[in-house]
């Protein structure tokens, strides 16, 4: 998968996924508190966990929290509260990305910021508050349990590119994950792989920003 050749003056509008490319991630402080309710040892939840339907479902906004959380516990084999299960979903994330706030700063001095995230409404709720100042760089931000779509389908990609109003092919979006730089071209996005802060600034460097 190969980098675009991005060029000066080459975007009206830059797109950025959340998690690991704006806010850090840490999936473990989920597991070792939701081990710490359940006296259980953390690989044993690792060696249980997979991101499913129910996962996915949770992700577009069409199963609660309470349902989440049931099938969680069904699938991990822990007895815990929601609430314990709310505590550690909401413990994953680690502080801003390294480097991340300059960046967003600088490039939105020069074109419009914009956010595309799959996540949940409980996810959302708690970043929202404890991140307001580093997402107040983004003219509106996009989340997949509001819209009901999630990347990397073709659907959701046309339709935050439909709300930007910019052709795609001007707009350059930044993720970490390969399938969705992937899912991204294939909508006639710029898409940059993120994986560190230095990805961000090789790219505003190119387009001259």
């Amino acid at each position: 998968m190969s980098e675009p050749r991005l060029v000066p003056g080459g975007a009206d509008a830059l797109l950025f996924d959340l998690g690991r490319v704006v806010i850090d991630v840490d999936f473990s402080k989920a597991v070792a508190c939701w081990a710490g309710h359940a006296g259980c040892a953390p690989d044993d939840i690792v060696s249980r966990y997979v991101q499913d339907e129910a996962y996915h479902d949770h992700e577009r906004g069409t199963i609660e929290d309470a349902a989440f959380f049931a099938n969680l516990r069904k699938s991990l084999g822990i007895a815990i509260t929601d609430d314990q299960f709310l505590e550690g979903w909401n413990a994953i994330f680690a502080g801003e990305v390294e480097g991340i706030a300059p960046l967003l700063a600088r490039a939105a001095r020069h074109l419009p910021l914009y956010a595309f995230s799959n996540t949940n409404r409980a996810h959302v709720a708690h970043f929202s508050a404890a991140y307001a100042e580093v997402l107040s760089h983004f003219r509106e931000i996009f989340l997949s349990s509001s819209i009901g779509l999630r990347k990397p389908d073709a659907e959701a990609y046309d339709h935050v590119v439909q709300a930007i109003g910019r052709p795609a092919e001007r707009i350059v979006f930044f993720d970490d994950l390969p399938t969705n730089i992937e899912g991204a071209r294939a909508r006639g996005l710029q898409a940059v792989q993120v994986r560190s802060s230095a990805d961000v600034v090789a790219a505003l460097d190119a387009l001259g920003i």
